[in-house]
């Protein structure tokens, strides 16, 4: 049966079910459209392009950990407004909006499980939350994490998507780079391995410490990744930046990585890091 049919001398279409939202995602590289599902099935990135979409902590984990099985620990540990902050809104309303927006407490998870029956404990950050930005909950989970770790011998591996320090908190932010730089020594002096893992944008604060401590640091292709934003080094230094800066490719090129791994490869290369680790440390 023909959906449109002609009354007089104008053609009417009959009407038809609208295609319901979301079923159908612009890859920004290309411009092209994708079907969800598909997106879903190679792990969000696009199969011709090759371009990653950001993804967060319950889809990292429902990868990386065997079966999508994990213990979560930290959560007890829940953000508060030590400094009454306010900008546009409250700082506490703020944390509430975001907490009923993406079913997170913060902007961290913690899991414990195994990895091609490796035990690993794996922190992820979840940009979504408040642009992944590092406050003082995110610095204690990741600091438990660090903890469980070295008390229990387990390889470390920790997933940073940040957009930098959590302004909110201030100076209480800031600090958590020293504690998290601490604590990550004393994984090193009791031979523990850590990978670190970043991925798009991965900036700030979270770039100046823990994410580049690892034994190996690994990041996704194409992964913003860098201290200060592009447009304020370019408006700092009064020049044209190269291009492709602060993208991982670069950075692999200058020496500040030792690998970019597709994300469907990921597991395997964290395994296979995390095996040559396991094997020096017991030397």
């Amino acid at each position: 049966m023909a959906w449109f049919k002609r009354k007089d001398k104008n053609i009417q279409t009959d009407q038809r079910k609208d295609m319901p939202e979301g079923v159908w995602v612009k890859v920004p590289k290309t411009g092209e459209t994708i079907h969800r599902r598909e997106l879903e099935d190679n792990l969000w990135v696009d199969p011709l392009s090759g371009y990653h979409f950001r993804i967060g902590s319950e889809e990292y984990f429902s990868f990386l950990f065997d079966d999508g099985e994990f213990e979560e620990i930290g959560q007890e540990i829940q953000p508060t407004d030590p400094l009454d902050f306010e900008d546009r809104k409250k700082y506490s309303d703020r944390l509430e909006q975001y907490q009923e927006k993406t079913g997170q407490s913060d902007a961290v998870r913690v899991g414990i499980g195994k990895m091609n029956d490796l035990d690993v404990v794996i922190t992820c950050m979840d940009f979504s939350f408040i642009g992944g930005s590092m406050g003082s909950v995110v610095g204690e989970r990741i600091g438990m994490a660090i903890d469980h770790a070295r008390e229990n011998e387990m390889p470390l591996i920790i997933i940073s998507q940040s957009g930098g320090a959590r302004m909110m908190e201030s100076v209480l932010s800031l600090m958590q780079m020293a504690k998290t730089s601490a604590k990550l020594a004393q994984l090193e002096e009791e031979g523990v391995p850590y990978i670190s893992l970043m991925t798009n944008p991965t900036t700030g604060g979270v770039t100046a410490s823990f994410a580049m401590l690892g034994d190996f640091n690994i990041a996704e292709p194409e992964a913003l990744i860098g201290f200060a934003g592009p447009r304020v080094i370019r408006q700092t230094i009064g020049r044209d930046l190269p291009e492709g800066f602060q993208r991982s490719e670069y950075l692999l090129d200058h020496g500040f990585l030792d690998f970019i791994t597709p994300r469907n490869k990921i597991k395997g290369k964290l395994t296979q890091l995390l095996k040559i680790l396991l094997h020096k440390y017991e030397q």
